[in-house]
């Protein structure tokens, strides 16, 4: 009655169907995923500030700090990984808003649950606390927490501590 060609073309079609629907319901399961899923920061804050220094024409900033944080509660279903990482953030007469991530870190949905629990006192920074000019002197700098979410499928999204409870610490005026 129908050639193969034909048959082939409705199996095909049925499964392009199919796939487009289970699409939509991963997207639609995922509204609402940045609100819900957000990790547990117990403490950020900073330990010691090591040095401040003047260094070819910039302000250097080296510290240390704590963190403990729960990134459990950010897994779900359509999440691979996490990419965690804490950003200082201060005010220049240069730049009004100033941002530099001091430390990453990747977090795998594959890792264990107690792996995905961050609890370490004295963390020294990845990346220096650098600024442009010579304005970091005297600063008040704000740390936070921050995050990327990866899912499996869908659009990547980010997300961030709440900044009430972002801890803030102010430079010395003069270099050590």
């Amino acid at each position: 009655m129908h050639t193969v060609w034909v048959r082939l073309n409705a199996v095909v079609f049925f499964g392009l169907s199919a796939l487009l629907g289970f699409s939509v319901l991963a997207a639609i399961s995922k509204i609402g995923h940045a609100n819900r899923h957000v990790p547990n920061v117990k403490k950020l804050q900073l330990n010691k500030l090591k040095s401040l220094k003047a260094h070819g024409g910039v302000d250097r900033a080296l510290l240390s700090f704590d963190l403990n944080v729960d990134l459990n509660p950010a897994f779900h279903w359509n999440i691979k990984q996490l990419f965690v990482y804490v950003v200082a953030e201060y005010k220049s007469a240069k730049n009004p808003r100033n941002q530099i991530v001091l430390w990453d870190r990747i977090v795998e949905a594959s890792d264990p649950r107690e792996e995905r629990v961050i609890k370490q006192d004295n963390i020294f920074v990845k990346y220096a606390l650098v600024d442009q000019a010579r304005d970091l002197r005297g600063e008040e700098v704000t740390l936070q927490l921050m995050w990327d979410h990866m899912p499996l499928t869908g659009t990547l999204y980010m997300g961030e501590q709440d900044k009430s409870k972002a801890s803030k610490f102010s430079l010395p005026m003069q270099y050590r």
